[in-house]
């Protein structure tokens, strides 16, 4: 296949940025989209120019790293895929493609595709987590029984790899799908619920402090979501920090 690459370069921050054109061939059907890029950079290694930066780790769907827009798509153009599962198949001999990164406020540009993402993490460090007893007088998480359905629930909720898809595809650059599956992961569960109120409570106020924007039930988000993280939780965190603001 041969293909006309539009990718975003930035060399930092504080750089306006631009898109450069990389004619590529030779690009096997059955690549990954992260192997044609190594196969890109490559080439620009031996060539003396500076290689594009993008994130990857695990290239196995699961660790979220792989965060770039593609043709306008979070993680390209399939449903439930990261980029690192998606395969030039999908895309057809000829086809000129753009690879932009994260496009959010909260989300910073490091260099090229690749953007800051820890102000997820700063929103899970500010509650999305449970006190554990250690006093000897525990309870064997096992032995707390939980219906079938609610389980089902706090596991999907959990399969969330906080990829930041929902904030790039969101017209709002709204981080609510990502905390809500956060939030329900332990709503849903009895472990969960000493610190449910104060939890809600404390991590959507630390949303709004980096700097998300608000939903407006678009549903993009969830469509764009890897992992097909329903809108459900949005609304059930909505419900517990309602709850959480009139009980305090």
């Amino acid at each position: 296949m041969d293909l006309t690459l539009n990718i975003w370069r930035q060399k930092g921050p504080d750089d306006k940025g631009h898109i450069e054109k990389y004619p590529v061939s030779g690009v096997s059907p059955d690549m990954s989209f992260l192997e044609m890029m190594d196969m890109l950079n490559d080439r620009i290694i031996r060539e003396g120019g500076d290689p594009v930066a993008f994130d990857h780790d695990c290239r196995e769907g699961i660790c979220g790293m792989c965060s770039m827009f593609i043709n306008g798509q979070a993680h390209g153009p399939n449903r439930g895929v990261t980029t690192c599962q998606l395969h030039m198949r999908s895309f057809k001999d000829g086809d000129d493609i753009t690879i932009e990164p994260w496009r959010a406020a909260a989300f910073p540009v490091v260099k090229d595709l690749t953007v800051n993402r820890s102000a997820f993490d700063r929103i899970i460090q500010s509650g999305g987590y449970v006190s554990v007893n250690t006093s000897g007088e525990t309870l064997d998480a096992n032995a707390i029984p939980v219906p079938k359905p609610q389980a089902d629930e706090a596991f999907s909720a959990a399969t969330c790899i906080g990829c930041g898809a929902c904030v790039a595809s969101c017209k709002n650059a709204s981080a609510m799908l990502f905390v809500s599956a956060k939030v329900s992961q332990f709503a849903l569960l009895p472990q969960g619920q000493p610190e449910r109120a104060l939890r809600v409570k404390r991590m959507v106020e630390q949303m709004d402090e980096e700097g998300f924007g608000n939903c407006t039930n678009t549903g993009a988000c969830s469509v764009e979501c890897p992992k097909g993280i329903d809108l459900t939780n949005i609304a059930r965190m909505n419900r517990d920090f309602l709850k959480s603001s009139v009980d305090s």
